[in-house]
């Protein structure tokens, strides 16, 4: 079979592709099955790609690969969340980096008996993480907040300080030199990061500005942005070496927190682009090492490992979060997960090509070793991180309530009533008046834009059941239900639209949503009314042998004659209380939560009670401008109205 350059790169990246789909359908980390697919696919077993013949192209397409794959996550990092754990971020990829090259250079000497400066080089090297490892691990388990910021921020961050540092320690191996020089190598670590975090961030400006004000048409977003990377990459590496991989994450944070459209048509080219990248680098890779290299090295080899898995990882923890606010657990977690990536992976394959010169055994022991580093953090902590993190207890409520957009009068009741199974609803509104008087009445409100990305995880929308758009303007209930759906795509999505509005039913089934209350209302008018009028909120109870005949919510509705004066809110089976929407069907002995204003009573009555329902009890009554007056109202305590 044909084995040139052109053939191995187009099965590596094939195959990259592949070994992540089976990944994702399994439920297994894809980069265990990238390394597995690259000893597949290279010389030991199946011989069809073989990265010695990319020559030093090979090197090219790595530079550049690792800069995507850092801008991209540079792009995911949220200033705001970074500053509450700006500290233990801060310590991790300084103390932290020293302490894991300390350690891992004593592992080296003591475990496979190197000399100090091949034992330095390798320590200074495992100091790299990966976004490319811990991504994906964090988007399968689902943790805390504050450990997954700085998982995350560790990941993107360490990558460029221990490559640089490495590339700079190797320079001082390969060609030993002494004072006035030495100091002179040694000062290119921080001239490195200096240089490249400028770099990054005026980069990041341009490109960001540059999109922000709309100066590329849309068609040509993307590669817009991905030209101006690698060209900001190269640059940065023609001018002082080495310091594009420090510019290529902090370009990607600035352009991430820059409030510019297309902005999540831009983060899913790039995550899209990344897998791709991080699929043909592992499998061109993983290829270019060979079992037997790393089944040589031994007990030697096993015993390095561990001591960086079970000693150095942990040790580097708690010196970095000592004095934080990550409980005993949560420390316990990040402690745990550790694994090394493609930046580990990359540079260790091009320092064997050099040490292979002088000593062609220690090159190739020296990358066989970063590799079984990675194999084995990688298939040890990453695959068993799911169940780690349930056992430690740090992983995020799943379905933990509700996050409404809007604080209005109907949407602080529904809050109320969602609240009474114990159930965590977040209102979300851009009025300041509207989310004070929520918090008056004992509901949890934050003041943001919906719309913006960064306030909906904020929120904390990935651990939600789903969001509720509910606002006086039903164009824009659909519009942010969608955008919440974009973001959380498992999630339930739910919008209140207007009776005589111009909102299709159509249109919220493309955007895969549904309609509150089972369907249109006057939204203007209720909102009116509550603050105007007295109304009760009331429990009914579906007859058992009525349950076939009332069918779904959205075939005719509760009490939903036009102009009608009560609204189905939320139905309870089993304890567990959801909001009433348009497929929402109801079952015998199911409760009603149904809001009535002062009207035509007697008729919504005789309707709810031909319908099979009989009233159970008043939860509230409520005045305009007074507190609630039923003793039953646990859970609906304070007045909606004004």
């Amino acid at each position: 079979m044909p084995n040139g350059p052109a053939i191995s790169f187009a099965i590596a990246l094939a195959a990259g592709v592949l070994a992540q789909s089976i990944g994702a359908r399994l439920r297994v980390p894809g980069i265990v099955l990238l390394l597995l697919t690259g000893v597949l696919v290279g010389p030991d077993v199946l011989g069809v790609v073989q990265p010695r013949g990319l020559g030093s192209g090979l090197e090219i397409i790595v530079g550049m690969s690792v800069a995507v794959i850092l801008f991209e996550g540079g792009l995911n990092l949220q200033l705001d969340r970074l500053r509450g754990e700006a500290l233990t971020i801060r310590r991790l990829i300084t103390l932290g980096a020293m302490v894991t090259a300390v350690g891992g250079t004593v592992a080296a000497r003591v475990f496979m008996g190197w000399d100090w400066s091949i034992a330095l080089l390798f320590g200074t090297l495992v100091i790299v993480t990966g976004p490319t490892v811990i991504t994906p691990l964090l988007r399968r388990v689902r943790v805390n907040r504050n450990v997954k910021t700085i998982l995350e921020a560790e990941g993107v961050l360490i990558d460029p300080i221990g490559a640089i540092a490495a590339v700079v320690v190797f320079e001082l191996v390969v060609t030993p030199a002494t004072g006035a020089s030495a100091a002179l190598t040694l000062l290119g670590l921080p001239g490195r990061l200096v240089f490249g975090g400028v770099a990054g961030l005026i980069g990041g400006v341009i490109i960001g500005v540059t999109l922000r004000r709309g100066l590329v048409p849309d068609n040509l977003i993307n590669v817009f942005t991905l030209s101006m990377v690698i060209a900001l990459y190269e640059l940065c590496e023609t001018v002082l070496p080495e310091s594009g991989i420090m510019a290529a994450p902090i370009a990607g944070m600035i352009v991430g927190n820059m409030h510019h459209r297309l902005k999540r048509e831009l983060n899913e080219f790039k995550e899209q682009l990344t897998v791709m990248l991080v699929g043909l680098l592992f499998v061109l890779l993983a290829a270019d090492v060979r079992v037997a290299e790393v089944l040589a090295l031994g007990w030697g080899g096993v015993l390095t490992v561990l001591a960086l898995m079970f000693i150095v990882r942990p040790a580097v923890v708690a010196l970095s979060t000592t004095g934080s606010l990550l409980t005993l657990r949560e420390k316990a977690f990040i402690g745990w997960l550790g694994p090394r990536g493609i930046v580990a992976a990359a540079v260790a394959s091009l320092f064997a090509e050099r040490l292979s010169e002088p000593d062609p055994a220690q090159g190739l022991e020296f990358r066989a070793l970063v590799f079984l580093v990675i194999a084995a953090t990688v298939i040890v902590q990453g695959g068993l991180s799911p169940l780690v993190s349930r056992l430690l207890g740090v992983r995020q409520p799943e379905n933990n309530g509700w996050v409404i957009i809007g604080a209005n009068p109907l949407a602080r009741l529904l809050a109320k009533v969602l609240t009474r199974d114990g159930q965590d609803v977040l209102m979300i509104d851009t009025s300041a008046y509207e989310v004070e008087k929520a918090e008056r009445e004992g509901l949890r409100a934050m003041t943001g834009n919906a719309g913006d990305e960064r306030t909906l995880l904020r929120a904390d929308i990935e651990s939600r059941r789903g969001v509720i758009a509910l606002t006086p303007n039903e164009g824009v209930n659909l519009l942010l239900a969608g955008r919440a759906s974009d973001i959380f795509s498992e999630g339930e999505s739910l919008v209140a639209l207007n009776r005589d509005g111009n909102v299709a039913r159509e249109q919220v089934e493309e955007r895969g949503t549904r309609v509150l209350f089972g369907q249109p209302i006057e939204l203007q008018q209720w909102l009116h009314r509550l603050s105007r009028q007295p109304f009760r909120v009331e429990l009914w109870r579906l007859a058992a042998e009525a349950g076939a005949e009332v069918g779904r919510a959205g075939d005719r509705g509760v009490a939903g004659e036009p102009g009608g004066f009560a609204i189905p809110l939320a139905v309870e089976r089993n304890g567990a209380v959801r909001p009433v929407a348009d497929d929402t069907r109801f079952q015998p002995d199911d409760l009603l939560y149904l809001v009535r204003v002062e009207g035509a009573e007697d008729a919504t009555i005789t309707q709810m009670e031909r319908e099979g329902w009989t009233l159970e009890r008043e939860v509230a009554e409520v005045q305009p401008g007074a507190e609630r007056r039923s003793g039953h109202a646990a859970g609906l305590s304070g007045s909606v109205a004004e």
